[in-house]
């Protein structure tokens, strides 16, 4: 069976644009179209492909189609290049990844293997903890996650463990933790989060002081350098990974409120198995590289 392109044009801009409405916006057709088109589609392949609710979103089938439309996508566009008249046609990357990756280790790991392989980036920042979910849902061909199981037809590989310490400035540890990090203080102290989906901090005071999320106060500042700044200019405190700090520990800008408790996060590489040529080599350039910045699970311990 062939899949008919306009179909399958307007099933993406659904999920994509969340409505049939902003669907047909983007394709300069009507919404009745669209939605006749999907519907078209999804009795050909005999399922359901579209939760009608708001947002829109795919239902496990429609899923498995986004995944095999991105995927069919990348390997055309791959062999286009590769049959183009110049050899060095770019590569297009569709990954996910988390702000502290991409803020610390990523560019110096993979700059070089970037360059020399032509690659255009199409990144989408993430919690590490939920860029699993983009992969899954077929909107990256590639992640940086903490899931260590692979999704089915995917691989998993280990890339090496990103080090996290509870930093403050040392006029907010003077202010609210001048007895040391405990649960009364812990209480009225500001964390600083990426997101609501952040749990780095959250999951540290639950183990170490019994504070559930909710039960202190939180700022939330998207981006690895934007939230240290933050936290160095005594907004809030938080888990900072070990390669933002550098030198900011030793000079006092910065103290460490849990030193004997760092936090140690393994990373993994998700890609599928099925690939291009020059995705492949680009995966295992990226597991080869990414090593040498972070820790080895070993030395993390």
């Amino acid at each position: 069976m062939n899949l008919d392109p306009k179909q399958t044009e307007a099933f993406r801009a659904v999920i994509k644009t969340g409505s049939f409405e902003q669907a047909a916006l983007r394709l300069h057709l009507t919404p009745p179209a669209i939605s006749q088109r999907v519907r078209a589609l999804e009795s050909a392949l005999g399922n359901a492909l579209v939760v009608r609710s708001r947002p829109c979103r795919p239902t496990e089938i429609g899923q498995r189609l986004l995944q095999y439309l991105k995927r069919a996508t990348l390997l055309e566009a791959d062999l286009m290049a590769d049959l183009a008249e110049r050899s060095d046609a770019p590569l297009v990357v569709v990954a996910a990844l988390n702000a502290d990756s991409l803020g610390t280790w990523f560019f110096p790991a993979l700059a070089d293997v970037l360059i020399k392989e032509r690659v255009l980036l199409d990144l989408t920042v993430e919690d590490q903890d939920h860029t699993y979910s983009l992969l899954e849902t077929g909107l990256a061909i590639g992640c940086i996650s903490t899931e260590p199981k692979p999704m089915r037809g995917c691989t998993a590989s280990p890339l090496g463990s990103m080090r996290y310490r509870l930093v403050a400035s040392a006029a907010f540890r003077q202010q609210y933790f001048p007895n040391g990090l405990n649960r009364n203080a812990a209480r009225k102290a500001p964390v600083v989060a990426y997101t609501n989906k952040d749990r780095l901090t959250s999951s540290f005071l639950l183990r170490r002081l019994g504070l559930p999320e909710g039960a202190y106060p939180c700022h939330y500042v998207p981006g690895a350098e934007p939230r240290f700044n933050a936290i160095r200019y005594g907004l809030g405190y938080g888990m900072v990974p070990q390669p933002l700090l550098q030198d900011a520990l030793a000079d006092g800008i910065v103290v460490d409120l849990a030193a004997d408790a760092p936090l140690d996060i393994l990373l993994y590489w998700h890609t599928w198995k099925v690939q291009s040529p020059r995705m492949e080599s680009l995966s295992r350039q990226i597991i080869e590289a990414a090593p040498k910045i972070l820790a080895r699970p070993e030395e993390a311990c």
